[in-house]
């Protein structure tokens, strides 16, 4: 397979991963008919657990390896001996995970109050494992440019998942406990056939795969990749906090606690994750891009890479932004068409309040990335820690107020996403026209983002049509306005000969 360019590597990841999103929605849709309210909350149950030891052992793997893989490319040395040695590191990693799942069975279902989840969590552990040695893979290959695997492999899962789950939950419908734990063996499944996808299109060489001088320590392995780690899990490990504290202090004043907590997490912050979940192609997509550049010495190009990313960052979050911005009740009523008009309105609040934190959590995912190609994943924790710590200060003062009740957590999650944001913006670009550019372009983008909703502003009780006219006069601005010029948009890419050649987009 080849390596693809910036622009086409953070086009398949986005595109793969919203393929692999909207299968995975649908999926709920007949998975909810068959298990019921009972077997879904049972379903829901042992996925805490699950996400905390997946973040602890696979979540920083595959752009930590990604920034090691695409400086070893680089440098002209073995990326296979990264590979291997990060399968046999992690691969323990995963399996300790597993177990702990596996243990932990018996008395996390009794702490919940729920014997019947033993057997989900014993299905559900191995795949703690295959994700541990998926995410190898995933680094492998995307260090190497190559995005592809990542993509298919996602959809992958959701087409074993969605395949096995449907076909255990009817075949179990009567018996709700055996069709949970069955339906979650297909997550498991689906992990595992994804692993397979990944050997399968690993390629083969004939010669020595793994000199010895060019297999890197295990801990130069855990320095690159803890720290990523610990960066993507604070605001998971926030979000546990946010249960408690949104529940707990609103329901002094106010007896629906339970039902704004689940507005703003359930529902607002899955609207407001959306354009995140687009973005994200161009972080993965960044770490190898800004460390092959690093690894050569080119700081100064480097840093215009990560002023670009970012910058398409901008140019898609926007948009997106200022359509939740402006339409906040419509895009609510159509996602969450069985909500009761009163919490409608306040998921409208919510998403209104929070439409902004789209582009600022966007950003920041961007140059957390950058950072970790640059070899400084502790900055990027770092920034991720304080900016937590102000998000939970700032909520445990806002929700003390009925009147502003739970739009607290809203505008504590926007203080955050900002303090990240200024942190990492200062330790990424440092050069003062990078960024006087930046600004310019933020604001020329904004300008259209505002120009797009309006002109769809007439059609607002038709959330599809208003969709597509801001689209498409969104689209007629960048191209009127040159919202990138041709040398931004040249990439160069690998030839078999010994010199690139440049091309345009």
């Amino acid at each position: 397979m080849k390596a693809q360019s910036f622009i086409k590597g953070a086009a398949v990841i986005s595109i793969g991963g919203i393929i692999a999103k909207i299968l995975g929605a649908c999926y709920r849709i007949p998975l909810t008919n068959f298990l019921g309210g009972e077997g879904m909350g049972v379903y829901q149950m042992v996925f805490p657990l699950y996400t905390l030891l997946l973040t602890v052992s696979a979540t920083g793997i595959p752009s930590g390896l990604a920034r090691l893989v695409s400086h070893a490319e680089a440098q002209g040395k073995s990326s296979r001996a990264i590979l291997k040695k990060s399968l046999r590191l992690f691969s323990l990693a995963g399996l300790a995970g597993s177990t702990v799942m596996f243990l932990l069975a018996v008395p996390m279902s009794a702490a919940q109050g729920e014997p019947g989840a033993v057997s989900a969590y014993h299905m559900l552990a191995p795949s703690v494992f295959f994700v541990s040695v998926l995410s190898c893979f995933r680094g492998w290959f995307q260090g190497r440019n190559n995005f592809v695997p990542t993509a298919v492999s996602e959809i992958v899962e959701q087409a074993v998942k969605i395949a096995f789950g449907l076909f255990f939950a009817y075949t179990y419908r009567e018996n709700i406990e055996r069709a949970v734990a069955y339906t979650l063996l297909s997550v498991t499944l689906s992990e595992l056939a994804a692993c397979a996808l990944m050997l399968a299109v690993v390629p083969r060489e004939r010669k020595p795969l793994y000199p010895r001088r060019d297999l890197p320590r295990a801990g130069t392995l855990l320095r690159i990749t803890v720290p990523v780690t610990v960066a993507a899990g604070i605001l998971p490990l926030s979000n546990i906090i946010d249960s408690i504290l949104i529940v707990n202090i609103i329901g002094r004043y106010a007896d629906n606690a339970t039902v704004l907590y689940g507005l703003y997490s359930g529902g607002a912050a899955t609207l407001i994750n959306l354009p995140v979940s687009v973005c994200y192609g161009l972080a993965a997509a960044s770490v190898p891009a800004v460390a092959a550049l690093y690894a050569k010495g080119k700081v100064s190009q480097a840093e215009e890479r990560i002023a670009f990313a970012l910058k398409c960052t901008l140019f898609l979050a926007l948009p997106a932004a200022a359509f939740l911005f402006l339409f906040p009740a419509q895009v609510s009523s159509f996602i969450f068409r069985s909500l009761p008009a009163e919490e409608g309105e306040q998921l409208a609040a919510l998403v209104r309040a929070l439409a902004f934190g789209a582009v600022l959590l966007s950003a920041v995912q961007t140059l957390s990335a950058c950072l970790t190609g640059r070899g400084k994943p502790k900055i990027a924790a770092l920034s991720m820690g304080i900016s937590v710590a102000v998000k939970l200060a700032l909520e445990a003062v806002l929700l003390q107020f009925p009147q502003i009740s739970i739009r607290g957590a809203a505008y504590a999650s926007i203080a955050c996403y900002s303090v990240a944001l200024i942190f990492n913006l200062v330790y990424s670009i440092r050069e003062r026209k990078n960024r006087l550019r930046l600004y310019g372009d933020a604001l020329k983008f904004s300008l259209m983002s505002a120009l797009a909703v309006a002109a769809a502003y007439p059609l607002r009780a038709h959330v599809l049509a208003a969709g597509a006219i801001a689209v498409a006069v969104y689209i007629a601005c960048a191209v009127l306005g040159r919202a990138f010029s041709g040398e931004e948009l040249q990439f160069t890419r690998r030839k078999k000969h010994d010199n690139g050649r440049r091309i345009g987009v």
